[in-house]
Formats: C-alpha cells, structure tokens, sequence
C-alpha cells in the first residue's frame, strides 16, 4: 500500500508541474485609454497563431480601433489597409466557430466580409473586435424574434385585439421602442398558444447564464470566430467605445494601438490575472 501511494503522489506531482510548466502567449493591447490583457484559444490555432505572428512582427502597431459602438464592440488591426495592400488582396482566414466560444462580453473575435459574398464565413487575416454589448433577460434570448414580430403582426389583426393594437400604435408614435419590443415580447406565449406555432428557440444554459449576467452579442453567435478573451482591462475596451464617433463609427481622435506578446506559465496567469483556462488546458 505504501509503494502505491508513493507511486500515486509521485503522479500527481508530475501532472502539477507538467501544467505549471505550460506556457501561453499573453497579449498585451496598449492604447491612449490603458492596456488590454488577453489569451488566445487553443482550440482556434489558425486565428491564434496568426495574431501572434502579426504581434511578433508589429504589424499591428500604429493602426487603429477604427470601429467603436458603445454596448456593442470596439474593432481595430487594419493591418492591410494600413500597408496599402489593395483590398482584393486581403488574405483571410479558414472560419474556427466552435459552440462553446461564444459573444460574451470580453470575448474577442474576427471581423469578416458578409454571407452574400463570404458564405464560408472566412475571417479577415488582420481584423478583430473586443465584444462589449449588453445584458438581455432570459426572454429575449429564449425568443426567436423575428420569428416573434411577424407572428405579433398578424396577430394584431384579429378583430378581438383592438386593445393590443392600439397600445403598439401609441409607443410606436412614441418612439418609445424599448418599451415597444418589451411588450412584443410580454406577448410571446399568448401568440404561440393563440396561433399554434413555436416561437422559442434553443440556448445552452451556459449562454443564458453568461448572457443574463456579465452581457454580450448573442445574434452574433455562431457566425463569427471567437478566438480569444480579455482577461485584463476590459473597461479600457469600454472608454474606447465612448469615443466621439464620425462616419462609420470611426473615433474622431484616433485610438492607436500598440501589441505585444509576452511568453507566461499557464498556472502564473491563471493566478496573476484569475483567469481559468476552458477545460484545465
């Protein structure tokens, strides 16, 4: 018994330092605002290793977060566009969307062109933005909404409804449209058992966990690679979207970046920065 619990302890002390020993990239995000701190994913090696090879090679340096929606996202690293590379050059990137990356607040992830011309859903090979967004209830991400206001606008036609036409009439001329989609939404159930048909739709409980605490960008989902996650400085990403914005959504005054990578033990930046890799990876 006791050369098996030897054996056992010797074991454990190996995994323990086998993941202390482990060594990610962590990049560093420096801006007039202050530093943003952040991991790259394993699980996306093409995205992550081509934002280290940018970083390395400062690349990324000197361009800008030249797309900035407050309760939305910041978005930055026109590396090609800096470089004058004409844009139908722009190399891109196979998509890496995995389920359980997904547009919670912090999370970074790469732009791309739109489906009717990029239906294989390839990233920009230098773009990125930070998601900021907001926090929804359980209802709205349980909703399929579109889905939701075609049903409510046939709905309201029914003769028996003349009171529910009238309540959307008044805060649509009100131009009160968060009270308006609240009560669109009140009205889910009512719809779906009046007219038989399902307006819900399917969400992990881990998505709705994440989207009803900390926020996000859930239509977002499962359209666009997410590649990283700040763990340092989030509120920094924050006062850059609160720039005054032109055309665009470009920031008037330039928010200039500055990107470097520093090599650190799994287990420091988990320590240092409270910070839990997916999976103990």
């Amino acid at each position: 018994m006791k050369i098996v619990n030897q054996m056992l302890a010797g074991a454990f002390a190996l995994l323990f330092f086998a993941c202390a020993g482990q060594k990610d990239q962590l990049v560093k995000i420096d801006t007039k605002h202050g530093q943003i701190v952040a991991v790259l994913f394993d699980d996306t090696p093409v995205h992550k290793s081509n934002f280290i090879d940018l970083v390395e090679s400062g690349r990324f340096d000197s361009t800008e977060f030249h797309r900035v929606i407050p309760d939305f996202m910041v978005q930055g690293g026109d590396v090609f566009g800096k470089e004058e590379m004409p844009s139908e050059e722009w190399p891109t990137l196979p998509a890496e969307i995995l389920p359980q990356f997904f547009h919670k607040k912090g999370m970074i992830a790469a732009a791309r062109q739109g489906n009717n011309i990029n239906p294989e859903r390839r990233s920009s090979g230098s773009q990125f933005y930070i998601v900021l967004g907001k926090v929804y209830s359980e209802l709205e991400l349980t909703t399929d909404v579109p889905k939701l206001q075609a049903a409510f606008m046939q709905y309201v036609q029914l003769e028996s409804q003349k009171e529910l036409r009238d309540t959307y009439s008044r805060l649509y001329e009100a131009g009160e449209y968060d009270s308006l989609n609240s009560f669109v939404l009140s009205k889910r159930d009512e719809i779906e058992q009046s007219l038989n048909m399902k307006l819900t739709k399917d969400i992990s409980d881990e998505r709705v966990e994440a989207y009803t605490s900390i926020g996000g960008t859930p239509h977002l989902d499962d359209e666009y690679t997410v590649f990283g996650e700040v763990i340092q400085g989030l509120e920094v990403a924050e006062r850059i979207a609160q720039e005054q914005r032109g055309p665009r959504d470009k920031p008037v005054n330039p928010v200039v970046m500055k990107v470097s990578v520093e090599n650190m033990a799994k287990s420091k930046i988990e320590k240092q920065f409270g910070y839990q890799y997916p999976d103990g990876k």
